[in-house]
């Protein structure tokens, strides 16, 4: 290992472990000063993939997840030096996105990943979210890699799955648009953004949100340089050829039909 590859280890690992803010809370892709205590990285061999050093995140699958939740983060972080990214379900194989026509591929099952640095849940519809919120391995798992990660992270309604497992409580948080009363359900905050971070909680808006989430993640993990290298490197440079990307720039039939097109297309 050269000196330039052990300084970019210790800087990873420092990036990591200094994830966790007490109280912080930031929205709309802010980025704010944060500093762990006592936080812990990842080195069991039973962690996700990855070895001595790396910064581990495990994405958890389900059947009826949306594909951008998981996939658009995991875009931003693969190629970030010192990452991994595992896809992790209840068991290892394919899971069924929620049009039922494209397949993701879980590399680990649940009861094989005891701990992660990064934690992300992505939302789905809700043929989709319903089993993992009320199943007991699920959200004991989810449970079990918050209290040692370093990031918990959403995207969409996997706020909702957070929220069932018990860990939104009194937090500020955002999800898909749609579902943003159900947040109170589980005793969250709806806070607005393209993404919230409240202390290592990092909560996403609907879908696409998930993509700036894991820039801000990757800026955390590494440096702002490296994701603004990774931004390039993806050509995120969004410019619709329509303004109507949030609830608020629709108008009420327009917000209709898009959810319309989502029952329509769930299987």
């Amino acid at each position: 290992m050269t000196g330039v590859d052990r300084g970019r280890r210790k800087l990873l690992q420092a990036a990591a472990a200094g994830g966790l803010g007490a109280g912080l809370v930031t929205s709309f892709g802010a980025v704010a000063p944060a500093r762990a205590e006592g936080v812990e990285r990842a080195e069991e061999t039973e962690g996700a993939e990855g070895g001595e050093g790396t910064v581990r995140v495990a994405v958890l699958l389900y059947d009826g997840v949306t594909a951008l939740d998981a996939v658009g983060p995991y875009e931003m972080l693969c190629r970030v030096p010192g990452v991994t990214v595992t896809m992790v379900a209840e068991r290892a194989g394919q899971v069924r996105t929620d049009t039922g026509e494209l397949g993701l591929v879980a590399e680990r099952s649940l009861d094989s990943v005891s701990r992660a640095d990064v934690l992300l849940v992505p939302g789905g519809v809700e043929r989709g979210t319903t089993p993992p919120r009320t199943n007991p391995a699920v959200l004991d798992w989810i449970r079990r890699i918050h209290r040692g990660s370093t990031w918990t992270t959403s995207v969409c309604t996997g706020a909702l799955i957070l929220g069932a497992a018990g860990l939104l409580r009194g937090v500020p948080a955002t999800t898909y648009w749609a579902s943003r009363s159900y947040l109170a359900d589980v005793g969250a905050i709806y806070t607005p953004g393209r993404f919230v971070e409240a202390g290592k909680i990092l909560t996403a808006a609907g879908v696409s949100a998930g993509i700036d989430m894991g820039l801000h993640l990757a800026a955390r993990l590494s440096d702002e340089r490296t994701a603004q290298a990774m931004q390039l490197a993806v050509e995120y440079d969004p410019d619709p050829p329509f303004d109507t990307g949030s609830p608020e720039k629709a108008d009420p039939e327009l917000r209709e039909l898009a959810l319309k097109l989502i029952a329509d297309a769930a299987r």
